[in-house]
């Protein structure tokens, strides 16, 4: 273990610029969006300290708490009290998109992955989406679809409707792409400022906005197989989140064609 660290540690050594390693500027940013998340913010938070505690990069965690009715916001600051390499930041609207939006340009990370609350994919996989498991890319995105991921528990009805969903998405928007919504993604920190800066959409189908201006501004998009496992307490409505998708795809496409996307507007 100790020669795997050292060998991920003088590969980043060598392939990060000189100014981001004299500046000790971490290589990983861990951005958690966090809606009424007191029943499960701290069980992830334990194991992606325990995690973190084990690799051998500077890294930070970042809470994005917004709009919460319970005690996330203070179960987060306690955990910072703890542990320096947290912040805990109150975004003030609503939406996933918005918190994670918040989350990517606060971060100091080169590499910037969103990760669910609820912590479906084991934190070790996260190794899978840096170098030197990982190169040459600027979006990867777990898939549940990618050959050899797998899928744990996950109820047949469940299954069947994301398939569903994303088929959809393959047919009107993001031709090639297995898996667009599960919600563990790394973005490389200068195509994270570059598309982030473009978004226009902060609900439920922020991602697939991104993932469309990532592929219409050429940068390279992966997807990385994981083991996933289903948490029932899931917030997601399949048929009410389906149709909300759809027109937040013909609003993707009306910006496109208005020019809103383009590379020379600000």
């Amino acid at each position: 273990m100790l020669d795997l660290c050292n060998g991920r540690r003088n590969y980043l050594l060598s392939v990060l610029p000189e100014s981001v390693t004299a500046l000790s500027v971490p290589l990983l940013s861990i951005i958690i969006p966090a809606h009424n998340e007191e029943s499960r913010l701290p069980q992830t938070l334990e194991q992606v300290f325990m995690f973190l505690g084990r690799q051998s990069y500077e890294s930070e965690v970042l809470i994005i708490e917004n709009g919460s009715t319970d005690h996330t916001f203070e179960i987060a600051q306690e955990y910072a009290r703890r542990h320096k390499r947290l912040r805990v930041i109150r975004e003030e609207g609503r939406g996933k998109g918005l918190a994670v939006h918040r989350g990517m340009f606060e971060a100091r990370g080169e590499y910037r992955f969103m990760c669910d609350a609820d912590l479906s994919m084991p934190v070790d996989e996260i190794n899978k989406f840096l170098p030197p498991a990982l190169g040459d890319f600027d979006v990867a995105i777990a898939s549940r679809e990618a050959h050899g991921a797998v899928r744990y528990n996950e109820p047949f009805y469940r299954h069947i409707g994301g398939r569903g969903i994303n088929l959809i998405i393959r047919l009107l928007i993001l031709p090639g792409l297995n898996d667009t919504q599960c919600g563990f993604k790394c973005f490389r920190a200068d195509a994270a400022e570059k598309l982030f800066k473009r978004q226009t959409l902060f609900g439920w189908s922020f991602d697939i906005e991104l993932l469309f201006l990532a592929k219409r501004h050429g940068y390279r998009v992966t997807e990385i197989p994981i083991h996933w496992y289903y948490r029932d307490e899931s917030k997601v409505s399949a048929l009410r989140d389906a149709l909300r998708m759809i027109g937040d795809i013909f609003r993707i496409h009306l910006n496109a064609w208005r020019g809103r996307y383009d590379a020379h507007r600000s």
